[in-house]
């Protein structure tokens, strides 16, 4: 027999983001749910979580390089905030990142990263490939250069995952581990969703932050579904034993064949070595050829890695918007507000978002950070302007 539950705010999608907009809501003093069958899961338990607004910049995004900046710097109070009400370490780490080059062609792509990061006010040092391996004796003898950045920070997004649920569960979040089939509208309106268990979950406002599912809830008009697409991402974690340590002391990242590749280390002695990024739908499967891939690639840039025990391979699913920015905000319909589109950012753009969405739960209006990310800016008409814009 089904039953009838309600709340202020229900949140659609467990992951990092739909946990950090529940417990932020909560904190606000709303009564709030989420609905996911498996809270803490998502694409955070694939990512390496780089929290690196300046590395990650890329031309045309220097829209998103604000909301980015923005995150980052929030991050040290959120994860001390975080850390203080659950009691768990969350791999918080100030360590820095290397971009480096290995050969001629990728040394003038980081020389033209290293000037638009300047012209954009960030703060970058270059360095010589000698300097760099001072730096990290374990690099390729080849390395051509690369540039310091030490205000790019990393966490660990599954300890991150593991205290967002705790601190829901203290903050009195109601967990619904079922999935949400199909919203609920009323006078158009969006007023709950019916879950798979049956049971129907009522709320004054729906947040729908399900990662690369958001756009395939049942129920939501149309013109207001989020036009997000899954994209594919191989991850592999390796163990550095204790005779090897320190083997990285920061996270280092190039470019190889065309292909980003980075290594992430943990105080844990875990090295983390992504991500491919392959446009596949819905396929999760771990390949081969992407193994094969990232640790060439990886044995390039730090030929020691191929000493390290293999302990994990695994793929997810990144949420991408047609502009790999995140949409923020008030949908096209009444009480359904959107947290979803994060891309490749999810976890860098986590404390950002909670604090963004609590405000348009309290207000109904976007702060002033995240008008660039409304979800409305994917709307038809706006589409269509988009469209009839001269070339």
């Amino acid at each position: 027999m089904s039953r009838t539950h309600t709340s202020d705010v229900l949140v659609v999608g467990g992951g990092i983001i739909g946990l950090v907009t529940a417990w932020r809501a909560a904190r606000r003093g709303f009564a709030t749910a989420v609905v996911d069958p498996a809270p803490g899961g998502g694409a955070a338990q694939v990512a390496a979580g780089m929290l690196a607004a300046v590395t990650e910049l890329h031309y045309g995004e220097q829209t998103l390089l604000g909301l980015n900046l923005e995150s980052a710097r929030r991050y040290p109070d959120f994860a001390a905030e975080l850390t203080e009400a659950t009691g768990l370490d969350l791999g918080y780490r100030r360590s820095g990142t290397l971009a480096v080059a290995l050969d001629a062609d990728d040394r003038a792509h980081l020389r033209e990263l290293h000037a638009l990061q300047r012209r954009s006010g960030l703060d970058s040092e270059w360095l010589s490939g000698r300097d760099c391996r001072r730096l990290e004796p374990m690099l390729a003898p080849g390395v051509r250069g690369g540039l310091r950045v030490d205000g790019d920070h990393q966490i660990d997004p599954r300890r991150l995952s593991r205290a967002l649920v705790a601190a829901c569960e203290r903050a009195g979040v109601v967990f619904h581990r079922t999935w949400a089939e199909e919203l609920s509208v009323v006078r158009e309106r969006a007023a709950g969703v019916r879950a798979g268990d049956g049971d129907r979950l009522s709320a004054g406002q729906v947040v729908l932050a399900a990662g690369s599912l958001s756009g395939r809830l049942a129920g939501v008009p149309d013109d207001v579904l989020p036009p997000v697409r899954p994209v594919k991402g191989q991850v592999l974690r390796l163990t550095v034993p204790k005779p090897y340590a320190p083997f990285l002391s920061r996270t280092v990242r190039a470019v190889v064949r065309g292909s980003h590749v980075y290594l992430v280390p943990r105080e844990n002695g875990e090295l983390v070595v992504g991500a491919t990024s392959e446009e596949q739908g819905w396929d999760t499967t771990v390949t081969a050829g992407g193994v094969y891939e990232l640790l060439r690639d990886a044995h390039e840039l730090v030929p020691g890695i191929t000493e390290l025990p293999l302990t994990e391979t695994r793929a997810g699913l990144r949420p991408a918007s047609p502009d790999n920015a995140p949409l923020l905000g008030p949908s096209g319909l009444d009480g359904l507000i959107l947290a979803t589109g994060h891309h490749r950012n999810g976890v860098l753009l986590t404390p950002v978002t909670g604090d963004v969405l609590a405000h348009v739960l309290t207000t109904g209006e976007l702060p002033a950070e995240a008008r660039d990310f409304t979800p409305l800016r994917f709307s038809a008409r706006a589409t269509r302007e988009l469209m009839e814009q001269p070339v």
